[in-house]
Order: C-alpha cells, then structure tokens, then sequence
C-alpha cells in the first residue's frame, strides 16, 4: 500500500467514525459504480448520504475539499444517481468530510452537508 493510499484509508475509516459518532448509519463503503467509487454510503432518518472522503495532511497544497474540481462533482453525482435508480432511493444528498491530519494525530474534520 502506498504513502496515499494509506492516508486515504485512514482518512475514510476517521470519516466513517466521525460519521457514526453523529448517529449516521454506515451502509457501505468503497462501492464502485461505472463512473467512480463511493466512498462512504450512510443514511440518516429516510436520507440516503453518498459522502466524498478528502484527506490531505497539510494544508500546503491547499484545503482537502479544494480538490474537488468540476469534474469530479459530475463523477459524484453521475456515482451517486446510478447507485440511487440501481437501488430505487428516492431521497439522497452528497455530502463531503474534508480531513486534515495524519495517522496518530488528531485530525481537523471539516463536514460539507448536501455539497453537491
């Protein structure tokens, strides 16, 4: 597993955790569609959350969410309304957890609601 890698895997597992704390229920996670991969699926009440992981651990290159370019916005919404019509979700927003930080350290979490 590479340096990114492992960030990305921790920066995902601090999500999901973060999300949990909040009462989110975890779904799944790392679901691919035809156009990209879902990071996390939780749901709260009847919403169904596709949420966008970005971990960065400075802030030297810029913020995590800054990295989400128009083009990626059009991957996670086309991600997002496969999986909802695949799985008949009527109710469904995309929502963004921006991390910084690094494995051991106590990360600086940033939640997006509806981002997309």
């Amino acid at each position: 597993m590479t340096h990114n890698q492992r960030i990305g895997k921790w920066g995902e597992d601090t999500a999901a955790e973060y999300l949990s704390q909040r009462k989110y229920e975890i779904i799944a996670r790392n679901i691919r569609t035809p156009y990209g991969e879902i990071d996390i699926i939780a749901k709260q009440n009847d919403i169904t959350i596709f949420v966008e992981v970005k971990t960065r651990t400075s802030n030297k290159m810029g913020l995590p969410e800054e990295s989400i370019t128009p083009r990626k916005r059009e991957h996670m919404l086309a991600c997002a309304d496969h999986y909802a019509a695949e799985h008949e979700i009527d109710h469904w927003q995309i929502d963004v957890v921006a991390i910084e930080g690094k494995p051991g350290s106590t990360p600086k979490i940033t939640y997006f609601e509806n981002a997309i």
